[in-house]
């Protein structure tokens, strides 16, 4: 039924991810699927925004994202899973739903997740806007 699906992570943030990846490990093996596990970093590209970062920001930026990464999939996915690892630019929703288009993503397995409880109660920003806008089918865990 599914064959690529999306994990998006915020290494920074447990909660990202804690409940979300168990069910998207289940979902891969159970469907033999493989696992792309998103991080999203804030586009620091923009002229106006560019200026106030060191030069290179933005490539030592993703170089340690990368590494974090690939630590992360190491520690957390079960060898048997095809993983790759995706790191994107942009705001959060919109990055996930551009990179699930540019894989071919399933499935997008993602946590609600939000410092602020009142609006967690519902569903996160970023999940409610993935749920609205993706074409594809999201799967949010709680």
């Amino acid at each position: 039924m599914y064959h690529k699906i999306m994990l998006p992570v915020d290494l920074n943030e447990e909660a990202s991810w804690k409940k979300a990846l168990p069910t998207a490990i289940t979902l891969c093996q159970t469907f033999g699927a493989s696992l792309h596990v998103v991080t999203v970093l804030p586009d620091v590209k923009m002229p106006m925004v560019g200026a106030y970062f060191p030069k290179n920001f933005s490539k030592k930026a993703h170089e340690a994202v990368k590494e974090a990464q690939h630590a992360f999939i190491q520690e957390n996915v079960p060898d048997g899973i095809q993983t790759q690892s995706v790191i994107v630019d942009g705001s959060p929703w919109e990055a996930i739903i551009k990179a699930g288009k540019q894989l071919d993503i399933d499935l997008i397995v993602m946590a609600s997740h939000n410092k602020r409880k009142f609006v967690d109660y519902v569903l996160g920003p970023n999940a409610e806007h993935v749920v609205h806008h993706a074409k594809i089918s999201v799967m949010i865990v709680r």
